[in-house]
């Protein structure tokens, strides 16, 4: 029960849909992200829940930036979204699960990169 919990945790991650300088910033970050630093900013407290309970809330609080940001808020904060995306990519590489996570970056990227071998054969 558990894992399936983490993959469907892994398939909302998946589906995200934000804009690419938001990803490709997020991205840059992942690689130095590390727990002990980045999560007492973001939660408050230096007490880390489970991990398919971090990478919820983590969900949770990236779904509501992105709110804020669609909807011109003027206390949405880009650096914040931009360490809440680099928490939740950690978050998602440290778990058990994440070849699952590999795999479908993989994949988004297989057809981004299909998508412009199409898009440059039309100009073409």
């Amino acid at each position: 029960m558990k894992g399936l919990a983490m993959l469907d945790l892994f398939d909302r991650l998946s589906k995200m849909r934000r804009p690419r300088l938001l990803i490709r910033a997020a991205r840059i970050g992942a690689p130095h992200y590390c727990r002990q630093r980045h999560l007492p900013r973001l939660l408050g407290d230096c007490s880390a829940p489970k991990p398919s309970r971090l990478i919820e809330h983590l969900i949770e609080e990236e779904h509501t930036l992105d709110h804020q940001r669609r909807d011109n808020d003027p206390g949405y904060s880009i650096v914040h979204h931009i360490n809440v995306l680099i928490a939740l990519m950690g978050e998602a590489h440290l778990t058990p699960h994440a070849p699952h996570m590999q795999m479908t970056q993989q994949k988004v990227a297989a057809t981004v990169a299909d998508r412009r071998h199409e898009t440059s054969q039309r100009v073409a």
